[in-house]
């Protein structure tokens, strides 16, 4: 099993998937700071991804603490926990992880720094175990000869484990006869480099879909379902996902294609409400040039949202490791849950 993220040897190791398809790299830091800039760069990405790194930036950043002192600890845990959530502040599974290891310095007074590993490399490990999960209920989802479209990267290159929405499809994969639809993912082209990568590698056949031409092949009923993920789910069923989710949700209401989320119940936000969450925006660059190549005026504005926000009644369930639950979203999540 391709494994993106792992701590060895007192290193945090981690793919950088920026250089993808044309260049495998694995990064071995004990620097925080190079967790945090790999976040803000998107070399880590994926909320359960991003979560599972910010546990490990702490428990590195423990490390400069000069003693095992709880206040000084807890110092520099909150600084570095500002520094994590401004690289990028929409998924959920980063606040997730932060306050698991924030509570661990307010229940423990002796060996915290031990404790805060221990607590990351169990944040890891959770997020292996749920991937396994949520591939077993979704591919019951799934019949052979299903033709699936996705968006994005929610594979192993996006979580620690099998992935998410990806990885209900490569379960899927083992025993059914599919087709996969992987759309580009303008405009950092997520699917086009990353779940392309990850498809061919698991020798699942599939098509590269530039994201304009969705509707047109939702339209000539040459999609069965659809599997996406999400950065963060609200109790109230909305979804913050990569930017063209929303549009794809309501072109498969339009054609009355199943469309579903997959994500680890460490995704769900019960305490904020959609309205009060900071949707990232990112640097026109992104936009208007491709790796070194400009493929618009140097100079041209872009309206550059990371993600946005798909509402629950475009949305046929949602799986988690503990379930798959149906609307109304508000009370299967906190049944889910609670």
């Amino acid at each position: 099993m391709l494994i993106n993220i792992r701590y060895e040897d007192g290193e945090v190791k981690f793919i950088d998937t920026t250089l993808l398809p044309n260049k495998f790299r694995i990064v071995s830091t004990k620097d925080p700071d190079v967790i945090i800039e790999a976040i803000r760069k998107m070399k880590i990405r994926g909320a359960p991804a991003i979560g599972a790194a910010s546990a490990l930036c702490l428990a590195l950043a423990a490390n400069k603490a000069q003693k095992n002192n709880k206040e000084e600890l807890k110092k520099i845990i909150d600084d570095y926990a500002r520094k994590l959530i401004e690289a990028r502040p929409t998924a959920y599974n980063m606040y997730y992880a932060i306050k698991r290891i924030q509570r661990v310095i307010e229940e423990n007074d002796n060996d915290i720094r031990q404790k805060i590993l221990d607590e990351a490399l169990k944040i890891c490990e959770e997020d292996i175990e749920a991937n396994r999960k949520i591939a077993e209920l979704g591919a019951s989802l799934i019949k052979d000869g299903d033709r699936i479209l996705t968006h994005c990267n929610t594979g192993a290159l996006a979580t620690v484990g099998i992935g998410t929405a990806l990885g209900i499809i490569s379960y899927a994969a083992k025993t059914k006869k599919i087709f996969v639809y992987a759309t580009e993912t303008r405009p950092v082209l997520q699917g086009a480099r990353l779940t392309a990568w990850e498809l061919r590698a698991q020798k699942i056949p599939y098509k590269i879909l530039p994201d304009s031409a969705v509707g047109y092949l939702l339209k000539r009923g040459e999609v069965d379902k659809i599997f996406v993920g999400a950065d963060r789910i609200f109790s109230t069923g909305h979804v913050i996902n990569k930017i063209g989710t929303f549009t794809i949700a309501v072109l498969a209401k339009r054609f009355n294609i199943p469309f579903y989320v997959a994500a680890p119940t460490s995704t769900i936000d019960f305490k904020n409400k959609v309205e009060d969450v900071k949707v990232e925006e990112r640097s026109r660059e992104e936009v208007i040039r491709i790796k070194r190549l400009y493929i618009a005026p140097k100079d041209a504005n872009a309206f550059n949202p990371a993600f946005d926000i798909t509402d629950p009644e475009l949305i046929d369930a949602i799986i988690t490791e503990k379930g798959i639950v149906y609307r109304p979203f508000e009370r299967s999540l906190k049944e889910l849950i609670l």
